[in-house]
């Protein structure tokens, strides 16, 4: 019998946000109670979540609201009775997964306590930071703040081969890390029909192609350039009947509706709303025919794997680190950054029902990747650091 440990995980997003960092830490303690001890050390919002019902233990920091950024700032160090609460747990191995100050505070945890840091790169950081000082120089000294951190970690993982090469090779980690690829816990639903007929019935659909996004609603995500796109896509073939999905919420949300109006495609185009029921979410990747996800900005995203469960590949943009885990024309789709290319593609790949059907039966096999399996691995990983420290 394998020894049962006491695990932290750090993050500085968690419910009732449902990011990408989120759905990772829940899975990733929902299943590594079945083998240790499992606490989560994340923020507090002004929206209320019910901690309750989660399986495992969460421990929160105060935050407050910052202007402009989706994210609420956690403030660790106002807050007394948080750092009191973690040092009161004598966790085996702390795991951050962002950071900032609460991912900080696990690091400072375990120089304490000698006890193995490991950290998750989820993000391309110095992109954000570009956006949100415009300006190189700063946006670099702000990294490689962060990159300090990730140093003074035992061992860093990245969420793939590309993310690994970004930190390693222009951000300037230590070594290059080790790649542990992201997983989901959707199921492949085994009755499809009943799934196309749910969301035929919700949104009154008849015969389309479906073309979808999941994510949230933000410039971030490109979600303007798909606006593009379909404008183009219109101009090529006048004829093709498909339907445009949004599912999601976010801030830019209006801004996309306004965008649809003035570029005449309300017909086209049908905003879903945010989708928390994961068999619904599910059932729209099996009534979708392809999923557009042109982001420069994630390093990689659960949707992509959500939709390789469901038999449904994606269509990317070329030098994205999303695409870095598919193969062109194989298990996936990847275009040049160019609404007309892009446009094109699109029509290419939706008149084509054999590629179509080809490719995402390869997404499945090669990319769909469940939560279970890889959370053994994750564990297997926390227990050989624990030795080795």
């Amino acid at each position: 019998m394998k020894k049962k440990i006491t695990i932290g995980l750090f993050t500085d997003s968690f419910f009732p946000m449902a990011d990408g960092v989120c759905m990772v830490v829940d899975n990733y303690a929902r299943r590594l109670i079945k083998y240790a001890d499992v606490y989560v050390f994340a923020p507090r919002y002004s929206e209320e979540f019910d901690d309750t019902k989660l399986p495992y233990e969460v421990i929160r920091c105060k935050s407050i609201k910052v202007p402009f950024i989706d994210y609420p700032l956690p403030l660790p160090k106002v807050d007394r009775a948080f750092r009191k609460k973690i040092d009161s747990y004598k966790l085996d191995i702390v795991h951050i997964h962002s950071p900032f100050t609460i991912g900080k505070e696990g690091l400072l945890y375990g120089k304490r306590h000698n006890v193995p840091v490991v950290g998750t790169m989820h993000s391309q950081f110095k992109q954000d930071f570009m956006r949100a000082v415009k300006n190189n120089l700063l946006a670099t000294k702000l990294n490689n703040t962060l990159i300090r951190l990730f140093n003074k970690c035992d061992e860093c993982w990245a969420v793939n081969k590309e993310v690994a090469r970004i930190f390693y090779e222009d951000y300037g980690y230590k070594c290059l890390p080790k790649t542990m690829n992201n997983a989901t816990e959707m199921l492949p639903l085994k009755n499809r029909k009943e799934a196309c007929d749910l969301i035929n019935k919700r949104h009154h659909l008849k015969d389309e192609k479906i073309l979808i996004f999941v994510g949230r609603i933000n410039n971030l995500k490109n979600i303007f350039f798909i606006i593009d796109a379909l404008v183009e896509l219109n101009k090529i073939n006048k004829d093709l009947n498909y339907k445009m999905l949004f599912v999601g919420k976010g801030q830019d949300e209006e801004e996309l509706k306004r965008r649809i109006k003035k570029n005449h495609l309300e017909e086209k185009v049908i905003m879903c709303g945010k989708i928390t029921d994961r068999e619904l979410l599910a059932s729209y990747y099996v009534r979708s025919d392809l999923f557009l996800f042109p982001s420069y900005y994630d390093a990689s995203s659960i949707v992509q794997i959500e939709s390789a469960s469901q038999k449904k590949p994606v269509l990317f943009l070329k030098d994205s680190a999303t695409s870095a885990t598919v193969t062109n024309n194989v298990d996936g789709f990847i275009e040049e950054f160019d609404v007309k290319k892009y446009a094109k593609r699109i029509n290419d790949i939706i008149t084509n029902e054999k590629m179509l059907k080809e490719v995402g039966e390869n997404a499945y096999h090669n990319l769909y990747k469940n939560w279970d399996n890889a959370i053994e691995e994750v564990y297997n990983e926390y227990l050989r650091l624990i030795d080795e420290h």
